[in-house]
């Protein structure tokens, strides 16, 4: 059987002097972060190593229970990697007006204003997840969307396009547990918005780029 092939945690360097969100607090999600890369590293190999001794069966407990918590893990790596690739320093305050994703915007919401009402709501819903604007392949509207557990509540095949971590372990180092809306705000003045801008219009943007 061939070698499993594995996955490198990426560095974000650039990753730093952000507005409202502290260097302590991206250096500790980098290592939660690399911990999602490592769990999935490891369980491509367990489950590699049971199908090399004959034993895929949906019956066996290890192999039922390390298979499920592939997608958890998987996806909180890559959920991870589209956070901290559309953040950075001195981002700018709203997209290019006119480019593709401020019209795209425009078409679904009636504007970045109403759009960034939405998105800010789920945000502040109960519970812990992901906000993530996404793009629809068969009607190319934009549309937000909440995942929990990481796998959990994202249609299949929409493309993510600006995506904020809501988990309590993005922001309890700069803020309390109850001030997720000024994290959230702070957030805002870092995202950049030239990233988001590729995602929508690369056809081929399907995970971030190391």
């Amino acid at each position: 059987m061939s070698r499993t092939k594995t996955y490198k945690a990426q560095a974000f360097d650039h990753l730093s002097g952000l507005d409202g969100i502290s260097d302590a607090q991206l250096a500790e999600h980098r290592e939660l972060y690399a911990g999602y890369v490592k769990q999935v590293n490891a369980l491509n190999e367990a489950l590699a190593e049971l199908r090399g001794r004959g034993k895929p069966s949906g019956t066996d407990p290890q192999f039922a229970e390390l298979t499920r918590r592939l997608g958890f893990e998987y996806n909180g790596m890559i959920l991870h990697e589209y956070y901290f690739s559309n953040v950075r320093r001195a981002g700018d305050p709203r997209p290019t007006p006119g480019s593709a994703l401020a019209q795209a915007l425009e078409q679904t919401w009636g504007g970045l204003d109403a759009w960034r009402a939405d998105f800010q709501a789920i945000g502040a819903m109960r519970g812990v997840g992901w906000v993530v604007l996404a793009e629809d392949p068969v009607t190319d509207r934009l549309t937000n969307h909440w995942i929990t557990l990481h796998q959990d509540g994202f249609p299949a095949g929409f493309k993510p396009l600006l995506v904020m971590d809501v988990w309590e372990h993005a922001f309890m180092r700069d803020y309390k547990v109850t001030e997720r809306a000024k994290y959230v705000e702070a957030f805002f003045r870092n995202v950049d918005w030239q990233m988001v801008e590729r995602r929508l219009t690369d056809a081929a943007a399907l995970r971030p780029a190391a």
